[in-house]
């Protein structure tokens, strides 16, 4: 079976009307708190990433095959993630075998060499990638998880990221992550004030529930140090992406300094190649490629393979929010966990506020994708619009 297009698209989805939307309790965590980041030491952008990240809409991809049955992927970054689809990797993969996954991923890394395969060419990559597995998964009509392997697991324990955190355990989490709102530009004051978050979020949670803090690229070797000692009275299940992820020595350094904290990263690293010098470093405990952004899920079993040789353990950023990542999760060994992020307002069920393409939400603290075949997308073809019309 061939590949007879590929179309980069935009997503069109009509507003759901079955539900009267409940009433929230409070404005969410989001809309006012601060988030430590790599450019808070720059005054003018510090106070919410939203003043200085780039306002890109999502990208689509529907490959379809010679008998009609399509496939849809998805990355994010806008009209130059869209350009490199639209000019170079989706013409090159037209008349290629669809079921050939593998090739194409290893096609496509190699023709985007000369402009670099890292960053906005291996989003590209991952859409088209995903929208693979998902045409794959339609023509044998079996669901993803079952074309990896079946499951590994029944059901998926599942993590709450975000600082409403009363909220996220009347939904029945039992794991927390908590943002870090600031970083070494806000000294000593600072250092306080995220223990004082982490200090309010363990008395919530108690003891006995798992508590994460994701700092989001902010930090340097020194701080993470220093906020890591601080904090280890509160037992932090992981530190995650403490400094910028290309910084691989700084990685090995802080481990050799808190060999006693677990330490968590990777979603802003492309390939699997990064994720391979981490393994061999022994820098983290807790590898989490982006689904969307590293190379699609071919590059995540990957990253999972070569993880499980050696007893490192994956969590896919982002992994619960959405089909793609949760049928990787039930199907590979070393992937116990999903995140599901909530930025919604408290007192609003979580089936009301479902992320974009999420068919289930955790429930319990608990998640597993449907069996439909492929990821089981409930996208219907009329809601996909060209990318550049």
């Amino acid at each position: 079976m061939r590949i007879r297009s590929v179309e980069v698209c935009r997503l069109e989805r009509p507003p759901d009307a079955s539900a009267e939307p409940a009433t929230p309790r409070r404005e969410p965590w989001a809309v006012h708190a601060e988030v430590a980041n790599p450019m808070s030491k720059f005054q003018r952008f510090k106070r919410h990433r939203s003043l200085w990240l780039p306002k890109w809409p999502p990208v689509f991809v529907k490959v379809t095959a010679e008998d009609g049955t399509w496939g849809l992927g998805m990355t994010s970054h806008g009209r130059p993630v869209a350009a490199i689809i639209e000019d170079h990797l989706g013409p090159l993969l037209i008349g290629e075998n669809a079921f050939a996954v593998e090739r194409c991923w290893d096609l496509m890394n190699r023709a985007t060499k000369p402009y670099g395969t890292s960053g906005l060419a291996c989003c590209a990559i991952s859409a088209l990638d995903l929208a693979l597995w998902d045409l794959v998964g339609k023509l044998l009509d079996r669901p993803v998880y079952e074309l990896l392997g079946g499951p590994a697991r029944e059901r998926i324990f599942t993590y709450a990221t975000g600082n409403d955190v009363d909220w996220y355990q009347e939904c029945g989490f039992r794991a927390f992550k908590l943002a870090c709102p600031y970083g070494p530009a806000d000294g000593w004051e600072g250092l306080q004030a995220n223990e004082e978050l982490v200090a309010r979020a363990r008395e919530q949670i108690g003891d006995e529930a798992e508590l994460m803090l994701d700092c989001y690229m902010a930090f340097d070797v020194d701080y993470t140090v220093r906020l890591a000692e601080q904090l280890r009275p509160y037992h932090l299940r992981w530190i995650e992406e403490f400094l910028f992820p290309e910084d691989f020595e700084g990685h090995r350094a802080v481990r050799e300094r808190i060999p006693w904290q677990p330490l968590a990263g990777g979603e802003h690293l492309f390939t699997p190649w990064p994720f391979r010098r981490l393994i061999e470093d022994r820098s983290l405990d807790v590898l989490q490629p982006d689904i969307f952004w590293v190379g699609g899920l071919t590059a995540c079993r990957h990253i999972c393979t070569i993880a499980n040789a050696a007893n490192v353990a994956v969590i896919l950023h982002g992994g619960g929010m959405h089909p793609y990542g949760l049928h990787l999760t039930a199907a590979m060994p070393n992937t116990p966990w999903a995140e599901y992020f909530i930025a919604s307002p408290p007192g609003i069920p979580l089936n009301q506020t479902k992320p974009l393409l999420a068919t289930v939400v955790p429930e319990a603290g608990f998640i597993f994708p449907t069996d439909a075949p492929g990821f089981g997308l409930e996208v219907k073809e009329e809601w996909l619009k060209p990318f550049f019309g």
